[in-house]
């Protein structure tokens, strides 16, 4: 078999291939305090608001996820990038992020976990299938509400590569009269 160009690629990094969807923040409420963590692990399960999240017992947040069954997920404009990693550079048992690094919670109307108000937008969720998170670690989330502040729409999620580096939504590049068979996607 002929490779061409290519060179074996470690499978331990095969994330850092498969772009995940964008960094995010993943509020939780235990009853007693709300916390923050970071979270580059996430994606779209099906069209419509089922979201898989990679959340697992080494997370402060989990306990509160596995008791509650809900969260919000809250989506940072690359302007708060630096913020955002330092989040996840501390564990909720030790520090209160939400005051160390400057966010703003603010109630849902679904759950009791805060959104975040510098986030343009925020997704309240609860546990939709939790049949993978022993093995896996991989929670199924089901969308109950969805917030997004217009104005800040587009103004750059961030993907987090696998070795600390990221990289920005820049251009965007519109297809939609092209996909005939997805129409019923193409408009908001």
């Amino acid at each position: 078999m002929t490779t061409f160009d290519f060179v074996d690629y470690p499978l331990e990094q095969v994330h850092r291939l498969l772009e995940p969807g964008p960094v995010i923040m993943v509020s939780t409420f235990d009853g007693r305090r709300a916390n923050l963590m970071t979270n580059g692990f996430n994606m779209p399960v099906a069209h419509g608001a089922l979201i898989g999240l990679i959340l697992g017992p080494w997370d402060h947040s989990y306990d509160a996820l596995r008791t509650t069954g809900e969260c919000v997920i809250a989506i940072p404009s690359i302007d708060l990038a630096e913020r955002v990693v330092d989040v996840g550079n501390v564990s909720g048992r030790e520090v209160d992020k939400w005051q160390r690094f400057g966010f703003t919670p603010a109630p849902g109307a679904v759950v009791r976990a805060p959104l975040v108000t510098e986030c343009f937008a925020n997704i309240e969720c609860t546990v939709a299938d939790d049949r993978l998170v022993d093995d896996h670690g991989l929670w199924i989330l089901k969308g109950e509400r969805a917030w997004i502040d217009p104005g800040r729409r587009g103004t750059g999620e961030f993907h987090h590569r696998g070795d600390g580096t990221f990289s920005g939504n820049a251009t965007t590049l519109d297809l939609r009269r092209r996909m005939t068979k997805w129409r019923y996607l193409t408009h908001d």
